[in-house]
C-alpha cells in the first residue's frame, strides 16, 4: 500500500508535467498559426501565399494563370519567378519585372523584323513610328498593340520639329516621357524603359526602330491610308502624302477624299520620287546603262538603240515617279491627271507637297547595319 501511494507520486507529477508541457507546446503552436494566418490574410482583405513552399497542383496552375495574366510573361519565366519566391505572387511578379532588364537585354541582339506601324493625326500633321517584334504573334499582342499607338500619340504630341517632313530615329525618343495606362502596363516613364518592360512582357526583343512626323504649312491636308490594320490606327505598311491648295478659300473635303486614295495608290505602287525632275542623276545614270546594255543585245543600229533606251526610259518613270505612275483606281489616268482634275474641281490649282511609304521590317534582312536609322520613300516637291 505505501509502495503503491509512493508509485503513484511520480506518475501523477510525470502527468502533471506533461500537461504544462502539453499547453505550453498547444499555446506555442496555437500562436504560430495564428501568425501564420495574420500575414496570410492581410488587412485590406486581400488573399497573398506568404507561408509554405509545398502548394498543391492546382493551386500553382491557378497562381501561374493569375500573374500571367497580369504581367503577360512567358509561363516558363512565370513559374520560374513563383518557384523563386515560394509561390508569393506579389513577390514573384516584382521579380519578374527586375529580370525583365536583363531578359531584354539577351534578346536585343536577335533580329526583330516583324511588327507594326502606329499613325495619329489631326488636320495638319501626322505621326508613325514602326515598333518591331520577332514574330507576328506577338504583333497581334494586346499590350505591344497598346504601346505602338501609345507611342504614335506621343510624338503628335511633342513640339512641332518646324520641318514638313521630319524623319527620327529611335534616339530622338528614348529619354521622353510616356504616360501610359492600361492594365498591364501603367504609370509614367521613359520610353526606352516601356519598351524594355513590354519586351520582357511579351519575351521578344521589341524595338523602337524609326519614325516620321508629317506636316503641312499651306492650306490643305495631310491625308493617310493603313494596310493589313489589325485595328484603328495599327498596320503593316502606311502611305502618307500632302495636298495643298494655292487658294485659301478651296473646300478641303474634296482634297481630303482625293487625298485618302493616293495614299492608298502610294501603299500599292511604290513609287520612289514624285516627279521626273526629282529623280536623282545617280538613279537615271543607272537605269540608262542597263537599257543601253539591253539595247545593245538587240543587234540594231545606234540610233534605233537609242530610241529604244529612251523608249524604256519612259516606262521607267511610269513605274518609279509617283505624278507618272497609272492611277490604281483607275489605270486610264495617271496621278498627275488626277491632281488637274481636282484642281478644276475646287477651282484652284492643288499640288502634291510630300509623300512617303513605310512597310514593316523593311530593309532588316538585307541590311541589319542600317536597321535603326530611318528608312523610307519620302520625297519633297
Amino acid at each position: 500500500m505505501a509502495w503503491g501511494q509512493v508509485a503513484r507520486r511520480p506518475i501523477a507529477s510525470l502527468l502533471s508535467r506533461a500537461q504544462q508541457q502539453g499547453a505550453q507546446v498547444y499555446t506555442s503552436s496555437a500562436t504560430s498559426q495564428t501568425h501564420l494566418w495574420s500575414n496570410h490574410f492581410p488587412q485590406n482583405g486581400m488573399l497573398h501565399r506568404r507561408f509554405s513552399s509545398e502548394v498543391p497542383a492546382s493551386e500553382q496552375m491557378g497562381l501561374i494563370k493569375q500573374l500571367r495574366e497580369r504581367t503577360s510573361a512567358p509561363i516558363k519565366d512565370v513559374k520560374a519567378s513563383l518557384v523563386s519566391c515560394n509561390w508569393d505572387i506579389e513577390e514573384a511578379q516584382k521579380d519578374l519585372r527586375k529580370r525583365g532588364v536583363i531578359l531584354a537585354a539577351k534578346k536585343s541582339s536577335r533580329t526583330a523584323a516583324e511588327g507594326l506601324l502606329a499613325m495619329a493625326q489631326d488636320e495638319k500633321r501626322a505621326a508613325v513610328v514602326e515598333l518591331n517584334c520577332e514574330t507576328d504573334f506577338v504583333a497581334r499582342n494586346e499590350v505591344f498593340q497598346y504601346l505602338a499607338s501609345s507611342l504614335a500619340k506621343m510624338v503628335l504630341s511633342v513640339q512641332d520639329p518646324g520641318k514638313l517632313v521630319f524623319p527620327f530615329a529611335p534616339a530622338y525618343l528614348e529619354n521622353m516621357s510616356i504616360n501610359l495606362d492600361h492594365p498591364k502596363l501603367s504609370g509614367e516613364t521613359t520610353v526606352h524603359d516601356a519598351v524594355t518592360e513590354v519586351a520582357a512582357m511579351v519575351g521578344e526583343n521589341v524595338k523602337l526602330r524609326r519614325g516620321f512626323m508629317f506636316s503641312t504649312a499651306g492650306h490643305g491636308v495631310v491625308s493617310s491610308y493603313l494596310h493589313n490594320c489589325p485595328q484603328p490606327g495599327l498596320g503593316r505598311m502606311a502611305g502618307l502624302v500632302t495636298l495643298e491648295a494655292e487658294d485659301s478659300s478651296a473646300p478641303l473635303d474634296a482634297l481630303k477624299r482625293v487625298g485618302s486614295s493616293i495614299a492608298m495608290h502610294i501603299v500599292a505602287q511604290k513609287p520612289l520620287f514624285l516627279s521626273k525632275d526629282l529623280v536623282s542623276a545617280a538613279a537615271l545614270e543607272n537605269e540608262r546603262d542597263v537599257l543601253r546594255t539591253q539595247a545593245e543585245k538587240s543587234g540594231k543600229p545606234p540610233m534605233a538603240m537609242e530610241k529604244m533606251v529612251e523608249g524604256r526610259l519612259r516606262k521607267y518613270f511610269e513605274e518609279v515617279v509617283l505624278l507618272e505612275q497609272k492611277y490604281v483606281v483607275n489605270d486610264s489616268t495617271n496621278i498627275k491627271t488626277l491632281l488637274n482634275d481636282l484642281s478644276k474641281e475646287v477651282g484652284s490649282k492643288v499640288t502634291i507637297g510630300n509623300f512617303v511609304r513605310m512597310e514593316v521590317g523593311e530593309g532588316i534582312e538585307s541590311r541589319p547595319e542600317e536597321a535603326d536609322v530611318p528608312q523610307a520613300t519620302a520625297r519633297a516637291a
